[in-house]
């Protein structure tokens, strides 16, 4: 927001060289000099790295800004504020302090509902990454647990973050195993990090997290996987909102990110292994986790498109966070500005709907990975390789994962991958007639030689 002249002209050349944030101006004489812009992400969110940590490593806004700039001699600079969940961003969003920002379905809700409360609306722009099923949260347990099922947590403690995606998910779960949120489980109000460590030191039974905590925790051998997100079948996602009055009065500088975005999605896309790699270089998270959700048969799709599935899945959103008092209610045809991003995509391509997952295998010092249509071909061109990662879709749910932690069933000449026991047991069950039978991942691999 501009700051009219209203001082005696020596104050305002004393104050023209300052910068304030939040798509702030710097005036001299004859007008805006610097516009900051101020983005909120999250990094190891790594869903919602085409908007966040790959874009920034990228440089593309800045380059788009820079062009800007050059035609309407503005200087434009980008300051990046990286945060642990979707909150404080909002809170950040509402005070006026933060143009753009980058959360998951559930605190885009909220940040809808605060920015109408606190006069400061916010618009969704555009997504990052979304799974048609849910299967971006998991619920995950200790890996010596003797939990077997989402019905164990009756009583127990579990650790998430309230109003998440990943609080969602669990939310729904219980009720779907006819435990009530509220009594049924002790839940616990925990940062992600916090969560995990109380998994570790054994103050808390289960973990509800999103993106990539599950997927790190189970790779580290912290965890294992209890309940997998794609069971509820609920499309989850993350995606961008912009502050309204900043949408209004810099419409261009915003077309300007998503474009980047847009070219964030293609670098993704095409080069997957090349991308995992530098998000890990920024974030610290190993690549293998990385690329188990972002690679090209990752758990999350990327593409920045307001798909109509998505939004009805938000619109069922709403009722969670109504009974859990969080908000009041979201209009969210009112909330979803499809236009910007319109604009910004003019001539570009548009991306195909998230493809079956296929089994993939990434070999030590390569920069392309393997796909497989089985995971038993997988296992047998994975014998005697130099593995860095190998990937199984789950049987049923087709979320990803990581082979050597999922559990395997063999039927006949078949073997199968499951994220988790209960799904396993299920499909054993279902399938008795047939000779179907758990197997550890070492009699899976000799069973597919």
């Amino acid at each position: 927001m501009r700051t009219k002249a209203v001082a005696p002209l020596a104050l305002v050349l004393l104050l023209a060289p300052l910068v304030t944030a939040c798509g702030g101006d710097a005036e001299g004489a004859s007008g805006p000099k610097t516009v900051t812009v101020t983005v909120g992400y999250q990094s190891k969110t790594i869903n919602t790295v085409t908007a966040g940590t790959l874009l920034r490593s990228l440089g593309y806004f800045e380059q788009e800004l820079a062009a800007r700039g050059s035609k309407d001699g503005v200087t434009y600079k980008v300051d990046w504020q990286d945060y642990a969940t979707g909150a404080p961003i909002t809170a950040q969003m509402t005070a006026g302090k933060m143009d753009i920002g980058s959360m998951g379905d559930f605190p885009l809700l909220i940040n809808a509902a605060r920015g109408k409360e606190l006069k400061q609306p916010t618009r969704l722009v555009a997504v990052t990454g979304y799974n048609l099923r849910g299967g971006l949260n998991t619920v995950v347990t200790a890996p010596g647990s003797k939990l077997e099922s989402l019905a164990d947590l009756r009583g127990k403690k579990v650790s998430t973050s309230v109003g998440s995606a990943a609080d969602g998910t669990l939310v729904r779960a219980l009720q779907r195993a006819g435990i009530d949120p509220a009594s049924g489980v002790e839940k616990l109000n925990q940062q992600p990090s916090v969560g995990a460590s109380a998994l570790q030191a054994g103050s808390v039974d289960a973990l509800s997290q999103f993106v990539a905590w599950p997927g790190q925790l189970a790779y580290e051998g912290r965890a294992k996987a209890l309940y997998d997100g794609a069971e509820l079948n609920l499309p989850t996602f993350h995606g961008v909102t912009v502050r309204e009055e900043f949408a209004r009065e810099r419409p261009g500088v915003l077309e300007d990110f998503l474009r980047a975005q847009l070219k964030a999605t293609d670098h993704l896309r095409t080069e997957p292994v090349a991308a995992a790699e530098s998000v890990a270089k920024e974030t610290g998270l190993p690549a293998e986790v990385v690329y188990l959700y972002n690679g090209a048969n990752g758990i999350a799709t990327f593409d920045p498109a307001l798909r109509p599935e998505l939004i009805d899945a938000l619109k069922q959103d709403v009722p969670v966070l109504k009974d859990a008092k969080l908000v009041a209610g979201v209009d969210v045809d009112a909330f979803v500005d499809p236009e910007p991003l319109k604009r910004a995509s003019e001539g570009t391509q548009q991306y195909p709907a998230a493809a079956a997952a296929r089994s993939e295998l990434w070999l030590k010092g390569q920069t392309r990975t393997q796909s497989f249509d089985s995971p038993r071909e997988l296992l047998k061109a994975a014998r005697g390789g130099d593995v860095r990662a190998a990937y199984v879709p789950d049987a049923v749910t087709g979320t990803l994962w990581f082979a050597d932690k999922a559990v395997w069933v063999a039927e006949g000449p078949e073997l199968r991958a499951f994220v988790t026991p209960a799904g396993a047991k299920a499909y054993v069950d279902a399938h008795k007639g047939s000779g179907a039978r758990i197997v550890d991942f070492a009699e899976a691999g000799a069973l597919a030689s």
